[in-house]
């Protein structure tokens, strides 16, 4: 058996001892004195994640002025000697967005489950490499493709709502209501296609070795992305249904 090797602390603190594999003082392997530990990479990912999330919100903050000054805004018409409204009420596919509004709010419960689960992962590394136990540290797998399916699905219901109302002849050329809707739900649909291919990257990490401390960041990441991508969707969804 390896004995622990101590190292003197600095600032104050005392000796800290560093075992073999990297696991010690750092919190987390890869947690020198040269290296950020799990916990300072996962927190910088997550700061980094906030920091690109706030030019979503600010983009959807523009598109929703814009739609609500459109909405109540009017146009001169010489017919009436008057101002007039010319925006046409959006009859929309519910029964089918609905149905994407829970298909999307189900995998962010499957996406959150296969978050814990990478993180029960990392808590179990250090004791897989003793002799004699073997430790399953793809718990979050199956969690995550079925995340990566469900977002498909939703996409993919997002396409045939699209279509629904091209049968109807509403297209993004319209008039000014359909725009709107065609805009904000195929925004929101490219990122949500960001965090899918996100996910996918994260599944693969299995085949590519990577250690659990990667793979749980990348999930959790994209978790937070994903949860937020959800909210996004509950608001443009209520935002076109109430105010059409």
């Amino acid at each position: 058996m390896r004995e622990p090797r101590t190292s003197p602390g600095g600032g104050g603190r005392g000796p800290a001892v560093n075992w073999p594999g990297g696991w010690g003082s750092g919190g987390g392997r890869g947690g020198g004195d040269d290296q950020p530990s799990y916990g300072e990479r996962l927190k910088r990912y997550r700061l980094g994640l906030l920091l690109a999330l706030s030019s979503v919100v600010m983009l959807f903050i523009s598109f929703t002025t814009a739609y609500v000054v459109r909405k109540a805004g009017a146009v001169w018409d010489p017919a009436r000697n008057d101002y007039a409204s010319n925006w046409i009420p959006l009859v929309l596919p519910v029964r089918i967005l609905l149905c994407n509004t829970f298909v999307l709010v189900l995998s962010s419960l499957t996406l959150e489950i296969a978050r814990r689960r990478a993180a029960e992962d990392v808590a179990l590394a250090p004791i897989a490499g003793i002799p004699g136990i073997r430790i399953d540290d793809n718990h979050a797998l199956p969690w995550l493709w079925t995340t990566v399916l469900l977002g498909l699905g939703f996409l993919t219901g997002q396409v045939y709502a699209w279509r629904v109302l091209e049968r109807n002849n509403i297209t993004f050329a319209s008039n000014v209501s359909s725009s709107f809707f065609f805009i904000l739900t195929g925004v929101h649909a490219v990122h949500l296609m960001g965090g899918v291919l996100a996910l996918l990257y994260a599944a693969l990490t299995n085949w590519l070795h990577k250690p659990p401390e990667t793979r749980r960041i990348i999930i959790d990441v994209t978790a937070w992305y994903w949860h937020f991508m959800g909210a996004l969707w509950i608001y443009i969804f209520g935002l076109v249904y109430f105010t059409r």
